[in-house]
This record gives structure tokens, C-alpha cells and sequence, in this order.
């Protein structure tokens, strides 16, 4: 983990190429696969293992805890082994005015203890309660409990090779150095006792792939293993015998890894895989690896650091992030993010079709600081009252409303809702859905998304408020529902004080399918019923489809958003019989269609126009007329012009072109290079800078990339109607969003 600005960097176009193969959002639960019996190291094999098992999905909530050697200095972060060698950087500055020359007093001295210059001994040596020290692993285990967690473990090495076990392959250890403990074995013990799953996280892939790059050429055996300068073939060797060892000493349920598995020997990678997954099936467990590169991302879990989605994602993913917006380790003066930050934050991912795992930064003598125990117990205290809105639910069709938007990649910075924020989760059996308010609203609350044009409320049998306490309701009068969505009754006044308030709507039956403002959503069964999943516009093969969540020739109803059409067709690649559904179809047996649809497009409907609207703005994508070409395009407050009209248009390999109503030419990225060039339209001449990807990016918002250049189109802020639109490289800026509306 990290917050420097390296780091962000490796794993920027990870995460990008992640986030896109996943692009979709599901409903239903994952699609169970074939798991052998014996795991080979090949891809092929090791694909077939189910990434997300059921008891992954209903647990939601982990911790775990950046703690170490590097703990021992407490400035900078985690990365103060690193940085302390870097010349001139905050690190080095302090570690020569605190201990000296890093020549003279090397990183290693934090492990085998040493004295500062005023004579005090510095080491990474916590001691036992029991023996008369601080750190008690079973108060953590208490704490975490109480927060709510159910997995939980260490970070048993981080990228300075120091391992926190009784490791017969690296001398670099706590049993051997240091505190003389076998911390992962306490941590396991102790997690264990209370009934919780395992997680063990390994960080040393980057060890040895740069961290250590400022360190001097080691000439002692001992040193060059320390620092990562065993060379590749050994270096690549310990790097599985490390993980081979835990997986035998521990056991872990969960086996979390952090990024750089990419540098790692592909042969190497394949071994830890299948030797994971063979001895689990030997302990008779179902067992979760995580990733955030270097796996194919099929038999594992995709984890985002510090962010998720912005909207829901399949297949089911991973989030960590901490405590401290600072640091991931403890370090003098660290700061917080505030309970309302994390516990938001917290039930935007999981109704997105996430979980979260949180670090905490324990003090380098074993001591959690109170600040980060009343984080961690506030979260505990909406999961202990609350409880059956997180654990074992599922991602609901949509995930939420609200002004507040979360995610969007890697690298987001949790955030506290609002009142007019909601999130949604439903019940396993598909029959209650949640709607948790992020504050409380007022006399009443108006649920957007259940509006009568989206969704048949007829069997919506009762409405309560969740009660102060596990298992206890506040009835609600019946709520109406009306074209502007479901208002629904409240008490005058809170009736109690909670960071967030939870409303539980129970059916008759199956919670009646939605319709989608984007896109389209395909069910399994008749009637818009049965697992389904969130297809935004691309085009998805069959695999596709089964990581989306129903599977191919599993459909039996579809609802395409209004503008939108789903090509159906009957093989694989999009090849075969095509059927073409621009309207709700909620009996597919009806056409002789159910079940047989293998591969599908979403698109936006070419026969439709729409008006494009960017998100800061709310100025419309305006071709001015009969204009000349080369003419910029600009925005313009809507009026309902046809030069305020556009068709998007699919062209190839998904890219579209917006064609305007009135003079019947095209968007064009006319070359640009440069961020804040002009967007221009031409006559459409089938080339690629008059090409667009349209991106679903969260909600109702989309990014519009141009083919030749990849730069997309920007309103430029808050600017003036008839400003010109430009072009910008992508990034998080709403700005750069834009939505698409049928007229």
C-alpha cells in the first residue's frame, strides 16, 4: 500500500484494463462453476476455480493492519524503508537527522535493534501483555468483532521482505529477529478462536521489483536477500516459496496480494495458484485469492486500492483502504477520515456488488490508538443494529440515488452521503429490498428509482424503518407511488440517532424487475424475474455474459433503457441467428428466442436522437446549425433545437459516430493532440477521429473517447452556453461526463 505517487502510477493501467473487463454490473448471484478436482499451473485450469464463494459474499466487512518494522520510525508511511534512501526525499531528511547517514544506520537496524544517536534503543520489538508489554492479539481480535468484521488478518510481509513468521526460507523474520514472535500464528489463533475467516496478506511481489532501489549493492548473503538483490531466478523463487509456506502454516481463507504480480515469473505465478487452490480442496475449504494484476482475473478477485466502481460491477470484487488518508502504517500526526467517510463509503461498495477490507495502523509497541478503535466500533455499531442490510444481501439492479457520487477507480477518496442519498441491497430469496438512507431525511423520503415508469409496486406487501435494535421494525404507513417515484410516510423526528437509517421493503413475491435508465437488463426467467444482470453498451461474448451473471442461452426476458436496443445472437462472438429487441420483451418464448441468445450487443438505438449533456455543466452538445465543416462544436442550454439533437450510431468494434439532426454531420477529434483542443464536425468520411467509444462510467454518466487520439470530450466546467467543447485526457472530473437522453 501507498499514498505515493509511484505506486499510483503502477497500478493506473491495471486497474484501467480491469475495470473494463468487468464493465457490466450484476444481479444475481455469481454463475457456479466446475471446479476440478486437481489443479494444474496452467491458465486453464486455474480459471476454473470460483473466484467469490457464497461465504465471501455474505461477509461484506473485513480489517486488516499495515504493522512492521517500518512502524518503528512513525513519519512518512510505509514506505519508509524506500524513501529513507532516496536522496533528499522527507524520509531521508528525517532518518539523517534522527538516526543518521541510512550508510551508517541501514533499515535493517529497525529489525535487529541498534542505538539512535542519544543512545536509545530502536527496534521493531513488541512485547506480550503477558509478558509486560502492550499488544494483546486477542484485544485486536475483540476490537475487530466488535467493528463488525467477519475476515480479518495481517499483512504478514510488506514490500520490505520482512516476514512475519517463523520462516525457514527467509532469516528476515519475527521469530529469529525482532520481536521473537510468530505474529502470524498469534493473529491466526486469535482470529480463529472467534469464529472469523482468515486473510493473510503478502506484499513482497514489488521486493524485489523496485522498492529497493536506492539501496546500495549489498555484498553479504544475508543483506541481499533483505533487500531484493538475490537476483531474478532466486528472487522469484523465494517469492512462491514464501507463499507456499504460509499457505501451509496458516491456512488462510483468504490469500490477498498487492500489486507488481505482473513482474513476477508467469511459471511462479501458476504454481502459488494451483498449489492454493489444491490444498484447500485437501482442508475441504473454498478459499478467495485476490489480485490487482498478473491473473487472468477468473478464478480470482479483482481488488481496487482506496476506491471501487461507480456503479455496479461484476464479476464480485474487492476493495482495501485505510483508516488514515496519510498513511497505511501508524506515523506521528496521522489523520483520520471521519466515521460518516467510512461507513458511506462502506454501503456505497457493498451495493455496488463489493466487499471492503479496512486497514488499521497499529502502534509499533502492539497499541491501536482510541481514535481508530471509535472508526472501526462506529462502523460496528450500524452493522450490530443494522446488520441484515449488509451481511448475506446481494447488489440490487440498481445500486442507489443521490447527489453523492462514490468511486469510479482506484484512488477515490471515501466520502460522507446525504439525506437524498440512498443504497440499495436485497435479501438472498429475492424478496426484501433495502433502501439505507445516508442520513436521516425528514417527514418523508421519495425514492426516485421506484418511480411508476420504472417499476410495478403492486406486490409490495409493508414498509418499516429497522428499529434501534437487531430485529426490530417501525411500521410505516403505505407509501404512494407516483411518476416522480415512491414517497414514503416517516416519523416527525428521528427516532433514534444513526449514521445511516434503513428502510426494509418486503414483497409478495420476487421484487418486481426494474426498468434501467441506461443500457439494458437480460433475466433468466419470464417476466423480468430470475438472476439478471446490468448490461451497459458494449458488446459482451459469452464469457462475458457468464462473468456478468446469468450465463449464456440462460435469457428469458429483456428490458433495453428507453434509446437503447440489444442485438441478440444465437453462437458465440456474435455470429449466428440475430434477433434485434429495442423494446421491453418479457417472454422471449414468445419470439422463439428464450434461451437461445449465446453472445449479445447493447447499443444505443441509431433510429433514436438524444440530447447529450454534460454532468458539470448541464449545457447540451450543440452542432449550431447548418455550419460550415470544421466548424466547433459547442453547448448550449437546451431548448429543444434539433442542432441540440443527435443520433449515436454504431460503426465497428464499438465505437459510434454522433451525427447531428440539423446538419447531418459528425463529431470529429479533427487530430487533436493537446488537452483543451477543440472538438469539430464534419461530413461523416468513415475515419477514425470521427470515430467514438462511449464508456458507461457510473449512474446515467458517460465518457465519449475519440478513436484516433483517445482524448474525450469536455464541457470545460462551468461555462457559458455556446462555449466550445473540447478535448481532454480522462480522468475522475465530471467535466469529462456526460449523459445520454432519449427524446
Amino acid at each position: 500500500m501507498s499514498s505515493s505517487i509511484n505506486r499510483r502510477h503502477f497500478l493506473a493501467s491495471a486497474t484501467c484494463l480491469a475495470t473494463a473487463a468487468v464493465a457490466g454490473g450484476v444481479l444475481g448471484a455469481d454463475i457456479a462453476q466446475a471446479a476440478p478436482s486437481t489443479y494444474t499451473p496452467d491458465w486453464n485450469s486455474v480459471d476454473q476455480h470460483p473466484p467469490a464463494p457464497e461465504w465471501f459474499q455474505d461477509a461484506k466487512f473485513g480489517i486488516y493492519f499495515h504493522w512492521g518494522a517500518f512502524s518503528v520510525p512513525a513519519f512518512d508511511n510505509e514506505w519508509y524503508p524506500r524513501n529513507m534512501y532516496q536522496t533528499g526525499s522527507n524520509a531521508n531528511q528525517h532518518h539523517i537527522a534522527t538516526y543518521g547517514r541510512p550508510s551508517a544506520w541501514p533499515y535493517h537496524n529497525f529489525i535487529n535493534g541498534a542505538k539512535d544517536p542519544a543512545g536509545n534503543t530502536v527496534q521493531f520489538a513488541p512485547k506480550l501483555k503477558s509478558a509486560g508489554g502492550k499488544f494483546d492479539p486477542d484485544e485486536w481480535v475483540q476490537l475487530f468483532v466488535d467493528a463488525g468484521a467477519r475476515f480479518a488478518g495481517p499483512v504478514a510481509e510488506h514490500h520490505d521482505g520482512f516476514s512475519m513468521w517463523d520462516s525457514q526460507v527467509n532469516e528476515w523474520n519475527s521469530v529469529d529477529k525482532g520481536p521473537g514472535l510468530d505474529l502470524l500464528q498469534l493473529f491466526s489463533t486469535a482470529i480463529r478462536a472467534r469464529g472469523l475467516k482468515l486473510l493473510v496478506a503478502m506484499h513482497h511481489a514489488y521486493h524485489f521489483n523496485g522498492f529497493y532501489e536506492f539501496v546500495p549493492g549489498q555484498t553479504d548473503p544475508g543483506l541481499k536477500k533483505l533487500y531484493g538483490q538475490l537476483g531474478s531466478s532466486a528472487e522469484n523463487q523465494l517469492w512462491y516459496d514464501k507463499l507456499k509456506e504460509v499457505i501451509d502454516r496458516a491456512q488462510p481463507d483468504i490469500l490477498w496480494q498487492d500489486f507488481k504480480l505482473d513482474a513476477v515469473d508467469e511459471t511462479q505465478r501458476l504454481n502459488f495458484l494451483s498449489y492454493y487452490y489444491n490444498q484447500a480442496n485437501s482442508w475441504g475449504r473454498e478459499v478467495v485469492a485476490t489480485y490487482k494484476d498478473g491473473m487472468n482475473g477468473k478464478g480470482e478477485v479483482f481488488d481496487y486500492e482506496r476506491g471501487g466502481p461507480g456503479d455496479l460491477t461484476a464479476p464480485y470484487w474487492l476493495t482495501d483502504d485505510s483508516i488514515s488518508s496519510s498513511s497505511w502504517c501508524y506515523t506521528q500526526g496521522i489523520g483520520y477520515y471521519s466515521i460518516p467517510q467510512m461507513l458511506h463509503s462502506f454501503l456505497d461498495r457493498i451495493s455496488k456488488n463489493g466487499n471492503v477490507l479496512l486497514n488499521i495502523a497499529p502502534m509499533a509497541d502492539g497499541t491501536i490508538p482510541q481514535a481508530q478503535k471509535d472508526i472501526l466500533l462506529g462502523i460496528g455499531d450500524h452493522l450490530k443494529r443494522f446488520g441484515e442490510s449488509v451481511y448475506s444481501t446481494r447488489a440490487w439492479t440498481a445500486y442507489g440515488e443521490g447527489p453523492t457520487k462514490m468511486g469510479g477507480g482506484a484512488f477515490t477518496t471515501p466520502h460522507a452521503g446525504t439525506p437524498q442519498d440512498i443504497r440499495f441491497t436485497r435479501n438472498k430469496a429475492d424478496t426484501v429490498l433495502y433502501a439505507t438512507v445516508l442520513g436521516w431525511p425528514g417527514t418523508t423520503l421519495t425514492i426516485k428509482t421506484l418511480s411508476s415508469d420504472r417499476i410495478d409496486l403492486s406486490s409490495l406487501t409493508s414498509v418499516k424503518l429497522l428499529g434501534s435494535t437487531a430485529g426490530t421494525y417501525i411500521d410505516l404507513p403505505t407509501p404512494a407511488q407516483h411518476s416522480s417515484g415512491l414517497t414514503v410516510a416517516l416519523p416527525s423526528s428521528a427516532p433514534y440517532s444513526a449514521g445511516a437509517y434503513v428502510l426494509k421493503l418486503t414483497f409478495s413475491g420476487t421484487i418486481p424487475g426494474l426498468r434501467p435508465l441506461v443500457g439494458a437488463i437480460a433475466f433468466t426467467d419470464v417476466n423480468y424475474t430470475g438472476n439478471a444482470a446490468v448490461l451497459t453498451v458494449g458488446d459482451y461474448t459469452a464469457a462475458d455474459l457468464t462473468a456478468a451473471g446469468p450465463g449464456p442461452r440462460t435469457l428469458s426476458s429483456l428490458r433495453p433503457a428507453p434509446g437503447y436496443q440489444v442485438i441478440g445472437y444465437s453462437d458465440d462472438n456474435f455470429t449466428g441467428t440475430s434477433w434485434t429487441f429495442t423494446a421491453d420483451n418479457p417472454d422471449l418464448r414468445v419470439t422463439g428466442n428464450n434461451d437461445k441468445v449465446t453472445s449479445l450487443r447493447v447499443q444505443f438505438n441509431p433510429a433514436t436522437y438524444f440530447r447529450i449533456t454534460n454532468v458539470t455543466n448541464g449545457l447540451a452538445l450543440d452542432g449550431g446549425g447548418n455550419v460550415a465543416s470544421g466548424a466547433n462544436l459547442k453547448q448550449w442550454t437546451w431548448d429543444g433545437s434539433s442542432n441540440l439533437q443527435w443520433h449515436a450510431e454504431a460503426v465497428a468494434d464499438g465505437y459510434y459516430r454522433l451525427v447531428n439532426r440539423t446538419n447531418g454531420m459528425v463529431a470529429d477529434g479533427w487530430g487533436a493532440t493537446t488537452d483543451g483542443s477543440a472538438a469539430r464536425q464534419a461530413p461523416w468520411n468513415g475515419g477514425t477521429s470521427q470515430q467514438w467509444r462511449i464508456t458507461h462510467r457510473g449512474g446515467e454518466r458517460h465518457s465519449i473517447a475519440n478513436r484516433a487520439t483517445g482524448l474525450v470530450l469536455d464541457g470545460g466546467g462551468n461555462v457559458a452556453s455556446g462555449s466550445v467543447t473540447k478535448q481532454w485526457t480522462y480522468g475522475n472530473s465530471t467535466n469529462l461526463q456526460w449523459t445520454f437522453t432519449a427524446l
